[in-house]
This record gives structure tokens, sequence and C-alpha cells, in this order.
């Protein structure tokens, strides 16, 4: 209604219809309860205007469609009714934004209705800032029962019901600020506290399901192959996200590229790369995508899923960037802790490896001398046996392991030093055909049977053939301990090329109970063993003497089936 009518209109009310007008103005100042206002102005309507029932809808900005918030008349179901924008009398009033009455409803074509017996009809319109909120109107059983001037009554009263709806949204909206700012609290000391990454993705994903009031959340974490599904908090039915997205794809790409959050108003129509399997449920659902950034480097999308059509509000990106922001946080807070716990660990490794070599030269040195004795006195013992007797080729290997452990014993001692003459040309089955010699007792005694024929070697690497020795010893000991009831070594030998040229490679398989899951990424740390009586020294040790032969040793495959070790050395042509 036009504020210059209103003194006029004012000057021709009646006593009872002023005296209406103080009560519920006084009301409106004093009252906390928006509810109780609403429902005395309902109240006034139908005492004053002798009105059957009365109304007021409220307009949904979400879902366009009004609501009725409180009545008087209307029977129990009548709150559970919605109309459109243009639906009925109420309907066109929102949606034209102009008061109407209607003397006969039976001869309007807009009419719906919703109380059987209503033959007349008053509906104005709310406005807050030229934009229409809700709809107030009255009805009656007699036809021409209201009159202009009712009409311009309820105009009056739609007014002091607008200041009512206007404390009613800033009471919501400050409970909800309260409510928000609380939640942000808490969340931003949960995360504080969490140190390890997967704990601050399940927190993130939690606390954002939670201010966000949403179906589900997902959060996604930056990495080589793109974005990487790390946590979902909620519901999202029998659809499932893909774990892997990449970076130039979906809304997570966009809000990963452009840095800003991206809102997809339906999941169905826009976002087919994003789901490995969509329900048909959550096909028109909303989303909205934020990255989560930290000092400009983005490390992760927060994915929020919206049950149904909605429009996502200014106020609700900012609250998600807000909490992406602080997750952020809690991400490099939790990186940095890891490498600080890496870094600890590399010390403490450090520490027991220098304590180790100083142990170990210790002990070198208090070898030596027994040692040199021990080489002295089989030499005088010029024992002699008759061709063919495998003691002979046993007296043979017994010298060479004692050249082989002086050899330890002053490299030991002589730590840092090249060693560039402890190199040579070797044939590599032949040191492998050695090694199984040594191990021929060890072998029966475990019932394990070695499977090794190199029909077409020769194999020529430059090698210390005693390292060499050494790493297979390694491997052949590891696996007859992995076959406790016996079992199956096999060895194979072929020639390959690779980027340093051509390569020989070695293969030893077991058929053993291979090694458990969570040690094989960790299988070549130093002091990692499965075993109890085990010194996690072997494989580390062997990985150095590979790398310092210019090769390398990895875990091939490892299961039920037994344990595959793979080795290369550069050829020598």
């Amino acid at each position: 209604m036009p504020e210059e009518l209103m003194p006029r209109l004012t000057g021709m009310l009646r006593a009872s219809e002023l005296d209406c007008l103080y009560r519920i103005g006084s009301l409106v100042n004093s009252t906390e309860d928006p509810g109780e206002a609403l429902d005395l102005i309902l109240d006034e309507i139908v005492r004053v205007l002798g009105a059957s029932s009365a109304s007021i809808a409220l307009l949904d900005p979400d879902t366009l469609r009004l609501r009725i918030e409180v009545c008087r008349g209307h029977g129990r179901g009548a709150s559970d009714v919605e109309l459109a924008l243009g639906q009925g009398i109420t309907g066109w009033v929102a949606l034209h934004g102009r008061a109407l009455l209607v003397a006969d409803v039976l001869r309007d074509s807009r009419y719906f209705e919703l109380r059987a017996g209503v033959r007349c009809e008053l509906a104005v319109p709310m406005e807050v800032m030229g934009q229409v909120v809700g709809v107030v109107n009255c009805d009656s059983e007699r036809a021409g029962a209201f009159s202009e001037a009712d009409l311009a009554f309820l105009g009056l009263l739609t007014n002091e019901a607008t200041k009512v709806v206007g404390r009613l949204w800033l009471l919501r909206q400050l409970k909800a600020k309260a409510a928000q700012l609380e939640a942000l609290v808490l969340a931003a000391q949960s995360l504080v506290h969490e140190r390890d990454l997967p704990g601050v993705f399940s927190d993130l994903a939690a606390h954002t399901r939670q201010l966000a009031a949403c179906r589900a959340v997902a959060v996604y974490a930056v990495g080589e192959g793109g974005l990487r599904l790390e946590h979902v908090a909620g519901d999202v039915g029998g659809s499932c996200l893909e774990p892997v997205v990449a970076c130039n794809e979906t809304a997570l790409g966009v809000a990963v590229s452009r840095v800003r959050p991206v809102e997809v108003s339906n999941v169905g129509r826009d976002e087919e790369f994003l789901f490995a399997r969509l329900d048909p449920a959550l096909a028109d659902s909303a989303l909205l995508a934020a990255p989560v950034v930290f000092e400009r480097e983005v490390l992760g999308v927060l994915l929020v899923v919206h049950g149904g059509a909605h429009r996502f509000s200014d106020d609700e990106k900012r609250l998600l960037e807000t909490i992406a922001s602080i997750g952020a946080s809690a991400l490099q807070n939790a990186r940095l802790y890891s490498r600080v716990f890496a870094s600890e660990e590399s010390l403490r490794r450090s520490e027991r490896l220098t304590t180790l070599g100083l142990l170990a030269a210790e002990i070198a040195h208090e070898i030596r001398n027994p040692l040199t004795v021990i080489k002295l006195l089989f030499d005088t013992l010029d024992l002699h046996f008759e061709a063919g007797d495998a003691r002979g080729e046993d007296l043979v290997v017994i010298r060479e392991k004692l050249a082989h452990l002086e050899e330890i014993v002053a490299r030991v001692l002589n730590y840092g030093r090249h060693q560039a003459g402890a190199f040579a040309r070797v044939e590599l089955s032949a040191v492998v055909s050695e090694t199984l010699l040594l191990m021929r007792l060890k072998l029966e005694q475990s019932r394990v049977r070695a499977c090794f024929d190199p029909v077409r070697g020769p194999f020529w690497i430059e090698a210390d053939r005693g390292q060499v020795q050494q790493v297979l010893l390694n491997l052949f000991l590891n696996a007859i301990q992995a076959m406790p009831e016996g079992g199956e070594i096999g060895i194979r030998l072929w020639c390959g090329v690779n980027d340093a040229g051509p390569t020989v490679h070695l293969s030893v398989r077991d058929t053993g109970r291979g090694v458990p899951e969570e040690l094989r990424g960790r299988i070549f740390e130093s002091f990692l063993t499965g075993r109890k009586e085990g010194t996690g020294l072997g494989l580390a040790i062997a990985k150095r003497i590979m790398r310092s032969h210019h090769g390398d040793i990895a875990l091939e495959s490892s299961g039920g089936g037994g344990t595959v070790f793979a080795l290369w050395f550069p050829a020598v042509v």
C-alpha cells in the first residue's frame, strides 16, 4: 500500500480498528516470539473483519513456493499445502505483488479451494524492500462479505505482519550465525588438534556436513594423478563418486583452476564425470565445490552435495570458503608433523647406524688377529684329498671364505676409502653355482630344493665377487626362513637392455609365505624386520651393494604363492 495513503486511511478507520492496530503495533515492538505476534494478527483479522478463516503464507526462496506459516479456521492439513507462484488467488497476489478482493470466488478461475464453503476472499502481499516475501489472506463463507475499506485495513495489518516476518527472519539469521560461529570454533579446535592426514580429512568432512546442513560432503586431495577421493561423510545413496578425478575435469577441476567456489545446479545434467555411478534419486541434486588453499597452493577440494534442488546463497559459499581455509591450515599442520616425525625417525636410524658402525669397527679389529691365526694354521695343515672327493672342493671354498673374511675385516677397518681394486670381471652364473654349493647342507637340512640351470651363459659383469655372494646368501637364507616346512628356490639368469645399456638380470623365487603387506613398501630400510630373531640389515646391505655396482634390487612380487626378488647388473661385453 502506498505510504501517502496511510494517514488518510487511518483517519477513516473506526475506533475498534485503530485499537486493533495499536495493540498489534505494541506487540510487534515488545514480543520476542514472532509466532505469538503472527497468531495475534490472525486473531485480530478474524475478529475485526468477521472472517471465517485467515492465513499467512511465506515464500520459500529456494523452491519459490508458498507455505502456510500460521492459520485460523483451515484445519490441521493446511500447513502441509504448498502453492506455486500464480497458483490460486494467494499465488496470483504473490506473483504480481498486488492486493486483491474477490467478491465471489466461485466466479473467479484463479481460485484454488483449500477449505470448502469459502465464497469471498481478501489477499494482500507482504513486501520487504520491494520483494514479495509472503501473502496475508482472509476468507468468508458469504459472497460479497468484504469491501474495499476492508482490503485497505488488511493492508495496514499486513504492514505489521511484515514487520513480524522481518523480525522472524532476523532472529533466525542471528541464531543461525551464532550457531555457525560456535560450530566453526569447535571445528577449528578439533582440526587444529588432529595430527594425521586421514584424521584431518575425516574431521573436515564431518564438520563441513554439520555446518552446511547438507546430504553429504566429500574431501578430495590434490595428488600426482589428479584429485583423489579421501573421505565421504553422509549418504549418497546408490551413487558412487569417482575415486580419482582429473584436475581439468568436473566442477572440482574448475574450482582448482579458478581457486574459488563453483556451484552446479543439477548433478545429472552437468557432472557425468564426477560420479562412477549416479542414482536417479540424486540426479537433480545441487553441488558446491570449494578449493582448499594454503598460501596460494591448492591442497584439495571440499564438495558439498545437497539433496534435491537448491540454490546456494552467498552466505553458504562464504561459510564453505571459511571451513575450507581452516581445513587447509590443518592439512598443512599435519604435513609438517609428518615431516618432523620422519626427520626424527631418520635421525634415530642414523644414530643407530653410527653406533653400529663403531661397534662393527671394534668387532672387526678384534676378529682380525684370531682370523689371521686361523688362516696360518689352516695353511700349515697341508691337507690333500683324492681327485673327485667333495672334501677337496670344500677345502677350496674354505680357503676362499677365509680370504673373503679378511677382505670384510679390512673393508670395515678402512671404511670410507675407495676400493676400486675389489672389482673384477666376474661370470655371474659361476658365482651363483658357488653360492649354492656353500648352501647345500643348509638346503638339505631345511628340505629346500634349489633349481638353477644357466643354459644360455656366460653372464659377465664387473663386480666384487664376495659382495655379490653376500647378496645371494642373504636372499637364499631369507627364502629358506620363509619356507619352514620346505619348498623350492628358483634362480633364473637372462640378458636384457635398459636405459643404462646391456644388462644381466637375476631373479630369486621361493614358495614361502610371502612378505607381510605392511612391510613390502619399506623392506629395504635398515632395522626393518618381520622376524623376532632378525636384525633388519640384510636387505638394506644388499640394496647398498647392488647400487654400488650401478645396479639395483627390487621386490618384484609377494603373496601366498611365494616371493620374487629381481636384481640387475650392467653387463660387460
